[in-house]
């Protein structure tokens, strides 16, 4: 291999990592949280804005979800399995948690409305 040959193949893998970087910066933004009880959607928050939710407000079957630095977790919650309090945290769009027990999911999509009524395409 040549000179050339290196400078190459360090231009593209450079513009590969600036590429890699630069979607996953624009993927989270205008991103939203969703919180569904039982099928039904109960909240929206930004994922950009730092909020704390419990999920009822009061009584019990609690879930205490967090939103900071453009991630999501569930960081309480009084379930007998608390699958829901051991996942990682989501930040991406597509990603959710969810807690059986409860019936509740945490998902972040890119709208903040889980229906969307644009009509993708038409067959006849």
């Amino acid at each position: 291999m040549k000179r050339n040959d290196f400078i190459l193949v360090g231009i593209i893998t450079v513009l590969c990592i600036l590429s890699i970087l630069f979607f996953n910066y624009i993927s989270n933004e205008g991103a939203y949280v969703i919180i569904k009880y039982d099928g039904t959607i109960h909240g929206t928050y930004p994922l950009s804005e730092d909020t704390t939710v419990r999920f009822p407000k009061t009584g019990s079957n609690y879930n205490i979800i967090e939103i900071r630095d453009n991630q999501v977790t569930i960081s309480d919650a009084d379930c007998p399995d608390l699958i829901c309090k051991k996942h990682f945290p989501i930040s991406k769009t597509g990603e959710s948690i969810v807690c059986l027990p409860h019936k509740l999911s945490v998902v972040i999509t890119d709208s903040s409305s889980e229906t969307d009524n644009t009509v993708d395409a038409v067959s006849e």
